[in-house]
């Protein structure tokens, strides 16, 4: 059964999903606001919905579908997300707090502010995401490719790295504190200014194009021939 345009309450929502036609869809739904944390929304599909602000904190939200969804302060603390998929959602400023997230996938979703810290992220792929100013802490991307990531501002402090591909994507100002890049290409991402003491002990052992090379000589005054 499929919800079309509605705005919907806690209670309304819990009735349609109790109902003998239980409903597994809901597109251009309005939910803004709405406290709908610790519900079964397991194997749900949202298009175009709205939920600005929502509470999701312990909500059960595996194998979700989110299509084009307006999520912008949302709130998914301790939410349990395995296998949901979020495409060309807006994310901005949401809360991921110690969220299950393993095999969630991000395409082309805006994710600017948002907050990761001590998620569980097993499986995590992003692909064509801004992640601008989030907070990725301890997060693990080692052996992905990682696919026009605007990681611009973001704290990456801890982050793994390792033997990950970028493919495009930035990592201008971001905050690389104690990130590991052994075995990481590097040659397709924008690194902004970085100084050598960053590039000896951020970046030992990963690969950058020779263009990278000269800009960061360049902003050292080296000029090469």
């Amino acid at each position: 059964m499929i919800i079309r345009q509605s705005t919907l309450t806690r209670d309304e929502l819990t009735r349609h999903l109790s109902s003998s036609e239980r409903a597994t869809q809901f597109e251009q739904c309005t939910f803004d606001e709405e406290d709908l944390s610790s519900l079964d929304l397991s194997g749900l599909r949202f298009t175009a919905c709205s939920l600005a602000g929502t509470s999701l904190t312990r909500a059960r939200l595996s194998d979700t579908k989110w299509e084009s969804c307006r999520l912008g302060r949302a709130d998914f603390a301790l939410a349990d997300l395995t296998g949901a998929s979020f495409d060309a959602c807006d994310l901005h400023m949401t809360n991921w707090l110690r969220a299950r997230m393993p095999s969630v996938t991000y395409t082309d979703c805006k994710l600017d502010g948002a907050f990761f810290r001590e998620a569980q992220t097993l499986g995590l792929t992003l692909r064509q995401c801004r992640l601008i100013g989030a907070d990725l802490r301890g997060v693990s991307f080692r052996k992905q490719r990682l696919e026009g990531l605007d990681l611009s501002g973001a704290d990456l402090s801890g982050c793994d790295f390792r033997d990950a591909v970028f493919e495009g994507g930035s990592l201008t100002d971001a905050n690389l504190k104690a990130a590991k890049f052994d075995g990481a290409d590097l040659r397709e991402a924008r690194l902004g200014s970085i100084t050598v003491q960053e590039l000896a002990l951020v970046f030992k052992g990963a690969t950058i194009s020779s263009d990278q090379a000269q800009q960061l000589l360049s902003g050292l005054g080296v000029h090469v021939a």
